[in-house]
């Protein structure tokens, strides 16, 4: 590209598919010479280690591939470990010309953007972080699964004249589980409703109507099995989240300040920090992190007017957690609860939760940035945290038999 000065003088660019890479490297001599060297590999373990050595004795000081589905994450680890410095970049940004499109020319240009950095690299967190992710997104599958099967036995109930879901207010909570338990083993209705807990004991009316239907031989083998599937699902659920916050353990520091947040609990900050990392250095500013969660209006204005600044396309995972948990954040007494009121005036539900996990996305930025907790305005934590430690006080003045200002505790204490 005449006029642009090279900001790298040995460069190579990968065009990854499953079971080829061909790559092209950019080398630039002493004498001011370009060379440019084509070669192609293949996509086994021996391939790859091949392709980092020839890259390692080019003396190659960047090397860019596109995001081409999870093909580039085994060959990017291998370049991780031979030091090489590598890019992965979204595809759409280095679109080629049609026309003059083939797996050599694809290579060709990458190197070349590579070379003028014309090109920005996507965030690739660390090898650590990279294998959580295996497991947080295998949760989620898990979790809509768990949410799908338990629509199901409503369904299945509803069908054979139980409405247990119209009186309790979770189907899978511990008394309605319990019920439907006691149904697929046979238990009369009298037996069921002494499993009642909590305000469910005032219902007692309500549910003996409820649990009084019309099971058939099918719908109990249908129950039995969805049951069962439930039950399972939620113990290797249970295994996940274990396995999950054991792994928080380099990241302690940063998974207790998320948790400051109203709406973010333990998995939640885990499943944050397994996609955006610790360091926050890498993203520069809140506003890239906003824009790359796909969390901030877009920009579209041609010709003085601004057009539709819908969100773009971002990673639909941090979008979707963020997103659940500003739906919990508005159930809380926080500013982030005032936030979502003050916005529900004038915008639908669903774009004012977007809003409300823009404004928490930003939160994580500063919380891992200035390593502080946060602190809401609309919480008194020395009241909260009074009411939460005055019993163990009073116990522990009481064992010492000494009161301030007084030899014994007070009769009414």
């Amino acid at each position: 590209m005449e006029g642009l000065e090279p900001l790298y003088r040995r460069v190579a660019g990968i065009d990854v598919h499953r079971m080829l890479h061909v790559v092209t490297a950019v080398v630039e001599r002493a004498d001011g010479s370009i060379e440019q060297l084509s070669r192609e590999f293949g996509g086994f373990k021996r391939d790859c280690r091949e392709l980092a050595r020839w890259l390692v004795e080019l003396n190659v000081e960047l090397v860019v591939m596109e995001s081409t589905g999870i093909y580039w994450k085994s060959l990017y680890s291998h370049l991780e470990r031979a030091g090489i410095e590598t890019w992965v970049v979204n595809a759409h940004s280095v679109k080629h010309v049609p026309g003059r499109k083939t797996d050599i020319t694809d290579s060709q240009w990458l190197a070349v953007l590579a070379r003028f950095g014309l090109v920005r690299g996507s965030f690739i967190p660390p090898q650590d972080l990279r294998e959580l992710r295996l497991l947080s997104r295998y949760r989620r599958k898990l979790s809509g699964m768990h949410a799908s099967e338990v629509n199901r036995l409503h369904k299945v109930l509803d069908d054979g004249g139980i409405k247990l879901g119209a009186v309790v207010s979770e189907i899978d909570g511990v008394s309605a589980k319990a019920m439907v338990a006691g149904l697929i083993d046979g238990k009369p209705i009298e037996v069921l409703l002494d499993m009642a807990r909590g305000t469910l004991k005032s219902k007692r009316e309500a549910l003996q109507a409820a649990l009084d239907g019309d099971l058939t031989a099918r719908h109990m083998f249908l129950l039995a099995h969805l049951h069962a599937h439930i039950d399972l699902l939620e113990r290797e659920l249970a295994a996940l989240d274990a396995f999950l916050l054991a792994a928080m353990t380099p990241y302690q520091w940063a998974h207790r300040l998320l948790q400051t947040i109203p709406g973010i609990d333990q998995i939640a900050s885990a499943l944050i920090l397994i996609e955006i990392g610790d360091d926050m250095t890498r993203f520069g500013c809140a506003d890239r992190l906003a824009s790359w969660a796909a969390l901030c209006p877009g920009n579209n204005e041609s010709a003085g007017k601004r057009k539709s600044g819908k969100t773009r396309k971002g990673n639909a995972i941090i979008r979707y957690i963020l997103c659940e948990c500003a739906n919990a954040a508005r159930m809380t007494k926080s500013s982030l609860a005032s936030k979502y009121k003050s916005l529900k005036v004038r915008k639908p539900h669903n774009k004012v939760i977007v809003a409300l996990a823009h404004k928490m996305i930003r939160l994580i930025y500063l919380l891992l940035t200035r390593r502080v907790p946060y602190h809401d305005p609309n919480i008194d934590y020395a009241a909260m945290s009074a009411r939460k430690n005055a019993p163990r006080w009073i116990r522990q003045l009481k064992v010492i038999g000494q009161w301030p200002g007084q030899s014994a505790p007070p009769a009414n204490a």
